[in-house]
């Protein structure tokens, strides 16, 4: 079996390959004059198992194309059994028909990733676990949140404490502060759906003098996050670290990040790193993903 990757995240199927002792297949991903993705795969040999590792980030559609292309092309060369590795499935949040006239766009993607026939499919901590229903062969949705709690179990103190940033993380929120062993309040607000902007109506508990470790999914635009660590900056918190399993790396938003009330942002490796920063950590996924694959 060997592990083939597409462009959007080598760095780690090149870990995946090398903690799971598997080949890595040689594949030229380029493009035609007019855009087009173009595929080779570059092996005589191959057997009837391979790896493809694609998160589906920016440029999301074309990432999404050149994957199937990557499968289509391993199917034509003998490959039976293809699995795949995709830690960032793109277009998850958009789970919902919110208003008339819109898609339920992450169905669409899910119905165009198995337009090739694969074995299975890995990704991590999924945005809404209905998600799964959308798909018609198996899909193992992992979870960084152990990656996390033993990164924050070092960190915290007495002190410490969980603030679940809106009502959708509550349950999340919940869980990870009784793994810690800590205290955790919520924030109560609202988001705008036509607008998207956020409003803060106030906090269950006392945070004044507290270290807070705030957790989610992703970071994409970063604007609830930044605005609600400058809640908590006049609330009198002390200091304020964020765990999230995505970044998104969306353009500029890195950059707010670094000027915001925030002390530390860690993260995972689903999305390949765009950027250094003192205040951000990366956490990889790849031992997490070789025992699923070996």
């Amino acid at each position: 079996m060997k592990i083939f990757a597409g462009s959007s995240n080598l760095g780690l199927a090149k870990k995946i390959a090398k903690k799971a002792g598997l080949n890595f297949g040689k594949i030229e991903v380029s493009r035609f004059k007019n855009d087009e993705s173009r595929i080779l795969v570059k092996e005589d040999r191959l057997g009837k198992e391979a790896v493809v590792v694609q998160s589906l980030s920016q440029p999301t559609d074309h990432n999404l194309i050149e994957f199937n292309l990557i499968c289509d092309a391993l199917k034509r060369m003998g490959v039976k059994e293809i699995t795949a590795v995709i830690p960032w499935l793109g277009y998850s949040k958009q789970d919902k028909v919110f208003r008339q006239g819109e898609p339920l766009s992450v169905k669409v993607i899910a119905k165009m990733l198995q337009v090739i026939s694969l074995e299975k499919i890995i990704t991590f901590d999924l945005h809404n676990l209905a998600i799964l229903g959308f798909f018609e062969i198996p899909v193992i949705n992992l979870s960084a949140r152990l990656l996390l709690e033993d990164y924050f179990l070092k960190k915290i103190n007495k002190n410490t404490i969980v603030v679940a940033p809106d009502a959708g993380a509550i349950k999340l929120s919940t869980a990870f502060a009784h793994k810690l062993g800590i205290g955790v309040v919520y924030i109560d607000k609202k988001r705008d759906l036509k607008t998207g902007k956020v409003k803060i109506f106030g906090i269950s508990g006392g945070v004044k003098g507290k270290e807070v470790i705030i957790i989610d999914d992703m970071i994409a635009t970063g604007g609830t996050l930044i605005k609600t660590a400058n809640f908590l900056r006049k609330k009198g918190v002390q200091s304020i670290k964020v765990g999230v399993t995505h970044h998104l790396y969306v353009n500029g938003t890195q950059e707010k990040l670094e000027k915001s009330a925030i002390d530390e942002i860690v993260v995972t490796d689903t999305i390949k790193p765009k950027i250094k920063s003192k205040k951000l950590k990366v956490l990889s996924v790849a031992e997490i993903i070789t025992k699923e694959i070996v």
